[in-house]
Formats: C-alpha cells, structure tokens, sequence
C-alpha cells in the first residue's frame, strides 16, 4: 500500500494538485486497491485536530499578527537601518537584521518575506538596487524567522517528533544567528563589488532613542516566550495564549494602533492561515498513519543501518532527502511528512532529535527560495516586479552561506545545544 500511495501522491504534485489534497488522493488509492474501508481517513482526519499542543499554532500566528498590525514595522525598519544602515549595501543588511527581530515576533518566514518585502524593496530600487538582488536578500534573510522562537516549523516538529518544544526554541536561536551574520557578510561582499549605497537613519541617534523605547515591548516577545517556557512558568500552549494576551497589551495600550478593523483583519488572516496548515496536519496524520501500519519508518531505518555504515554518510544521505524533498514541497507539509520517517533513522545513529530538527527547519528552510515551488521566492519576485530566475541568479551567496550553516549544525552538535 505505501508504495501505491507514494506514487500516486507524486503524480497528484505533478499535475499541480494541492499538497494536502494530494497527500489524501494518494492514502484513498491504496486504501481503495487493498480494499480497505475509506472511512479510515476520516477517522485520521479528526485525530490530530484533538491535540491540545497543537493550539499553540493558531495562538502564535495571531500573537505575531497583532503585533505587525501597525507602527511595529516602522520603528524595527529604522532600528535596523541605524545599527546596519552605514555599511555598504545598508538597506539590504537592513532586511536581513530586521528578519533576525521579526522573526522572534511572528515565527513565519512567508509573512516576513511579505511584510519585509513591501517596506524595503520599493526603497532599495529606488536607491538603486538591481531587483533580482533586492528580491533576493528578501527571500533568503526571511527565512532566518522560522528558526528564531516562537517558530511555527520548529513546533509543528516537535508535535509529530515528541520533541521538546522549549528545547527546539534554545536550540534555534545560535542557528538562526549564524544564518543572519553569514548573510550579512555575503550582502557586505556584494555591495562592495556593486557600490551599492549607504542608508544610515536620518536623525542618527537621537531619532534611534525614540524607535528603540517604542520598538522595545514587541521585541521583547521572543525573551517572554523563551524565559517564560525555560522556567518551566507555563506548557508552549499556554504560552501561545499569554503571547496573544501580551501582543493585545502592546498594540492596544502602548502603542494604540489597534482599531476593530486592524483586530479583524488579523484574526481572518489567523483563521486562513491556520486553516492552511491544519489541512495540511491532518492530511498528514492519514500518510503517517498507513506508513506506520505498514512499518515503513522501522523497515527504512533497518534498511539505512544494514546499507550505510558511516555515520556521516546518513547524515549527509538524509540531508539531500530533504533538500530535494524541500525543493517541491511547502515547509510545514515537509517537516509532517518527514519528521516521523526521519526521526527514527536519526534514532539508530545516535542523532540527537534536537539536532535533527534544526536540520530539518533550516534544511527546508533552503526550498522557500528555490524554484519550483518556493514561496518566499515568488513573493520577492513580485514585490520587486521582476522574473523568478532573476531572482534566483543573485541568490548564489545565500545559497552558500545556508548550506555552510546547515553543514556545521549537521556534524557539530555543540550548536545546538539547548
């Protein structure tokens, strides 16, 4: 049954079929040629929707959209333009430090690369900025949000691995770091070569002292989730409630820019979103579920251990899995269908979960920015008003730098230490 589920999933991608839809085609065929009752999948369906953990999804997004519903953006843009702005090529370090701070508000690198992308690219074009390389710097620095807490991908990983959630959100943050400052040197060597400008804050510190005190409570965010799970105060669950309840304090009372149209708009923003990727989790449940039955994960991982001796060579196999796998499927729909298989490969070599599912996220992360499906790629590239594969030509430096980074989380488990 797997085999004809695999299969007729691929087929269904081929031809341009939604994942999660897909996902449930291919699950139908081989329950339907092995002649078992349909009504499993609906059972599946409705199984992951009971999972408690699984609200702190919803309550995350809605925390970092009530955050970015307005003046939030303005005052990081112009904190990262007077810390980076100076150097050569400012406002593309810009973007990259301002996806560092973003991502510690929203966890998502779609809606960096959207809210990032419309504030910045306009502004580097006119600076003088070719627009494959504006939309470049966006699609690749978003991607820093989804390993900076509270990131989405790192949760829905951690729900399908068992994992520690507050584990995976310490453990992200010297990634998400690293990612930052080797794109920060990459755009320092560009822009040298090109003599793009500078792009320091008019007002210089004293217009900084004004955005840093109103830019504070938001970005404060991530070290109220992270101290706030470390110390054991509160479940990630609640925690995505008490986010939701601080984002409502720091738009609504400090910096009151939150009208009943800004509210509502982020909550159907929330509901569509989660809407996304619930159908996407439990379409998933129903292929974990026929792979398990089938002992697919126990009878691959035998497989590896008895064909592959080297440890580093499961590693390096399982991160090419990924980064072909990453290339035509969305992020949260990758780590759902991946994370289970993978873990119990990562079991038998000794791979610390933790460690997997940094290279999971960031791994992954790689197929937001390449073709054909990536979606932080194609939002740059329209927000830049220029053509995917000239995008893609300037992203060679990001490419390297990420796969760099991935290479050192993969054989250096000391930077993922939680």
């Amino acid at each position: 049954m797997a085999g004809v589920m695999i299969f007729v999933f691929f087929v269904l991608l081929a031809l341009a079929v939604p994942v999660a839809h897909a996902m449930l085609g291919g699950v139908a065929a081989a329950l339907w040629l092995d002649h078992k009752p349909l009504a499993v999948i609906v059972q599946r369906l409705y199984t992951p929707t009971q999972s408690f953990p699984m609200l702190a999804v919803p309550f995350f997004i809605l925390a970092g959209n009530l955050m970015m519903a307005g003046r939030f953006g303005t005052y990081l843009v112009n904190i990262a333009r007077l810390v980076v702005g100076n150097f050569k090529g400012g406002l593309g370090q810009v973007s990259i430090l301002g996806s560092v701070m973003f991502g510690g508000v929203s966890g998502s690198a779609v809606a960096d690369a959207t809210a990032m992308g419309n504030a910045l690219i306009p502004v580097q074009k006119a600076e003088g900025y070719p627009g494959g390389f504006s939309g470049a710097i966006n699609s690749a620095s978003s991607t820093v949000s989804v390993l900076i807490p509270p990131s989405i991908p790192l949760i829905l990983y951690g729900l399908v691995s068992g994992t520690s959630i507050i584990n995976l959100f310490v453990a992200g943050i010297l990634p998400g770091v690293m990612l930052g400052v080797g794109m920060f040197i990459a755009v320092a060597i560009v822009a040298r070569r090109r003599n793009l400008p500078r792009s320091p804050l008019e007002g210089g510190f004293a217009a900084f002292r004004s955005q840093i005190f109103s830019a504070i409570p938001a970005l404060l965010m991530p070290v109220f989730v992270i101290g706030t799970l470390r110390f054991g105060v509160a479940t990630p669950t609640e925690v995505s409630v008490m986010a939701v309840a601080y984002a409502l304090l720091v738009s609504g009372v400090i910096y009151r820019d939150l009208n009943p149209k800004s509210l509502w708009e982020a909550v159907v923003d929330t509901a569509m979103m989660t809407g996304a990727v619930m159908f996407i989790i439990m379409a998933s449940s129903t292929i974990q579920w026929l792979l398990t039955a089938e002992r697919v994960p126990q009878e691959l991982a035998a497989w590896v251990a008895a064909t592959i001796q080297e440890r580093w060579l499961v590693i390096l196999a399982l991160n090419v899995v990924m980064l072909i796998v990453g290339a035509f499927l969305d992020l949260p729909a990758a780590v759902l269908l991946l994370g289970p298989l993978f873990v119990t490969i990562g079991h038998t070599i000794g791979l610390d979960p933790v460690q997997l599912g940094l290279m999971m996220v960031v791994n992954l992360s790689i197929g937001l920015y390449t073709p054909p499906v990536g979606t932080t790629l194609f939002i740059s590239a329209a927000i830049a008003r220029v053509g995917v594969m000239e995008v893609v030509r300037s992203l060679a430096p990001f490419y390297l730098v990420a796969i760099l980074v991935l290479a050192l989380i993969s054989y250096v488990p000391a930077l993922t230490i939680y």
